[in-house]
């Protein structure tokens, strides 16, 4: 069972690269295609918003496929998609090319987690779930740096072509490694049923919502940020993404311990942090070597972040109401991330790259607001341990 999480991991891996790998070119493709930053910007916030728009019904109807098998069919569309990409003649094509596995992209996310959090029960499903979420850092480390690298090598194709050789490489792991997981037949609980009527959810998901956007608002546009206002070169970036990364695999571990403590303490120094880490990359964005250490300690809090918003959500549900509320936690997150990177091109287009953390901000300020409000409050004290 553990060896299927680890497998689920690499498809994250891949899926997670081709979603965010376009961070680290957004400068060049709007060169390539003489198109303003913001505008490059669609190509992450348009992939999100068809996510969050069409997550629970992609979910739905793939309900009664074998895990297996819908697993293996997203991570080919997503190579599929990849080599679209990279040899799209204009900006129009490549968003059609980059929305197409957009779709099925919540499917792998909600069977993932579910299937990991009932292969090993509520005990440790946090460190079931952050294992998949290493999948993401991972992919933060070494997938949008690789590619960011390879299209400062060769050329934006060489960035496409990359992702694609990762999904393949996740499509063979999957393919090769995970036993079948064909579905049983059982009709929705009416304890997924009452999960999903709780005002206290959808408190949660609006607070997950709102912190995604906070931190994608700028996070979108990092690459940007560090070639406009910290002045780095396209190499230099590339190394900073990997940093940013790295610094977060060890924040997604360190942050499943303490979410496994204590959900609630640890959702509201996260979110606090992520704002005090805004703040001052707006304060040393111009300073070539106090951003280089920020960014080190804002890839710790980010990916941690993540994680956060995920068992933030989850950490008071029921088990048997887990399929019930993944469901809707893809769609949450990236409806986070369309509504920052919109709200982070906007600040851009009109106030400039330095200004952008401004998006951000406000956000994350609202969302550890909320997290005090008794509709956010656990409705019993619960300890995960891990």
């Amino acid at each position: 069972m553990k060896r299927s999480i680890y497998v689920m991991a690499v498809g994250a891996f891949g899926i997670i690269t081709t979603e965010f790998g376009v961070i680290g070119i957004l400068p060049e493709l709007a060169t390539r295609f003489r198109i303003p930053l913001d505008t490059a910007g669609w190509l992450i916030s348009g992939f999100a918003l068809t996510v969050a728009l069409f997550g629970p019904l992609a979910t739905k109807l793939t309900a009664r496929v074998n895990r297996k098998v819908i697993l293996c069919s997203v991570l080919a569309v997503f190579v599929v998609s990849n080599g679209l990409s990279a040899l799209a003649p204009n900006f129009t094509v490549l968003m059609i090319a980059r929305i197409l596995p957009a779709f099925l992209h919540p499917v792998f996310w909600a069977v993932s987690m579910s299937v990991a959090a009932k292969q090993v029960g509520p005990k440790d499903a946090p460190k079931a779930l952050a294992i998949i979420m290493g999948g993401l850092s991972v992919a933060t480390v070494l997938g949008v740096p690789v590619t960011t690298y390879a299209a400062t090598l060769l050329g934006w194709q060489a960035s496409f072509l990359v992702a694609g050789i990762i999904n393949l490489a996740a499509f063979g792991a999957l393919a090769a490694l995970m036993p079948s997981l064909p579905v049983r037949a059982e009709a929705q609980t009416q304890t997924g049923r009452n999960v999903l009527a709780s005002p206290q959810l959808w408190i949660k998901l609006l607070t997950g919502v709102i912190t995604v956007a906070g931190m994608f608002a700028t996070y979108g546009y990092l690459a940007g940020y560090l070639d406009k206002v910290t002045h780095m070169s396209g190499v230099q970036v590339s190394v900073m993404l990997l940093v940013f990364g790295a610094t977060g695999i060890v924040g997604n571990w360190l942050t499943g311990i303490a979410l496994s403590k204590n959900v609630q303490a640890t959702s509201r120094w996260i979110m606090a942090l992520l704002v005090v880490t805004h703040v001052l990359a707006y304060s040393v964005g111009g300073l070539f070597i106090p951003m280089v250490i920020l960014l080190s300690v804002w890839g710790f809090i980010h990916t941690g972040g993540l994680l956060m918003v995920n068992l933030y959500v989850t950490h008071d549900v029921p088990h048997d109401g887990l399929e019930a509320v993944n469901s809707f936690l893809p769609s949450a997150y990236n409806a986070g991330i369309t509504l920052g990177t919109l709200l982070g091109g906007f600040v851009i287009a009109h106030y400039g790259v330095h200004q952008v953390i401004w998006a951000s901000v406000p956000l994350l300020a609202l969302a550890w607001g909320i997290s005090f409000s008794p509709f956010s409050a656990p409705k019993r004290a619960r300890s995960l341990q891990v």
